[in-house]
């Protein structure tokens, strides 16, 4: 898979491109990842990417001109259907885990971090596919959204876990939290793991874990259980 990210921060990701799943997934050539500066694609002295915008307000506004040169740059003599061009903004259709899984088949995901007060609407109207938020929230920009969904989806490509069904058998995978974990020792301060784990009868083990989901997501998460 290839995801080009472009951002006015680029030195934001080198510590997320320089470690864990993401890394090895890079060493790998399971993923490839190009960090594309927004200002790159700007004509004039001061690299401007950005203008007031047209009937007044707050803030200032991501100009179309940089913004298209810098996709068409990504996407190179690929088709628009080759290539998913994805806005990060509050505007954005929430992120998910199912989302997330959509999102590992594709090719090629061209993703636009926003910024400022966001994005010349002609952007979303002509080049953008899709807009894509991680919460209802504000945040200064779309570069820690954009790593959120980078490490979110690395981890479900084929190969880049070390056990291909850990990322199957996660929170939010069947519908409803994960279960408790325990590991060693046994007992630790007056606190023990739950008999059942040390009982070797996987049955009863398998039907405790989805007890104990349950039981977990409609205290944290009582609508994921109505749904």
């Amino acid at each position: 898979m290839r995801i080009d990210i472009i951002t006015i921060f680029p030195e934001l990701f080198d510590g997320v491109l320089e470690c864990g799943i993401v890394r090895r997934a890079l060493q790998s050539r399971i993923l490839d990842v190009r960090i594309v500066n927004l200002r790159d694609f700007t004509s004039d002295r001061h690299r401007t990417v950005d203008d007031r915008p047209y009937g007044g307000g707050e803030g200032m506004v991501l100009m179309p001109g940089p913004l298209f040169d810098a996709v068409e740059f990504c996407r190179g003599q690929e088709s628009r259907a080759e290539a998913r061009v994805v806005l990060l903004s509050p505007q954005g259709k929430l992120w998910s885990q199912k989302l997330a899984l959509e999102f590992a088949t594709i090719p090629h995901a061209i993703v636009i971090c926003g910024r400022y007060e966001g994005v010349d609407q002609r952007v979303v109207d002509s080049l953008v596919d899709g807009e894509v938020s991680i919460g209802d929230f504000i945040l200064t920009g779309g570069e820690i959204p954009a790593m959120v969904i980078l490490d979110s989806v690395v981890r479900l490509l084929p190969g880049a876990l070390g056990n291909k069904e850990s990322a199957l058998n996660e929170s939010f995978c069947t519908g409803l939290l994960d279960y408790p974990q325990y590991t060693r020792p046994v007992e630790f301060r007056g606190m023990s793991v739950p008999e059942v784990l040390l009982s070797g009868d996987h049955a009863r083990i398998d039907r405790w874990r989805k007890e104990r989901a349950l039981q977990k997501t409609r205290e944290c998460r009582p609508e994921m259980v109505k749904r």
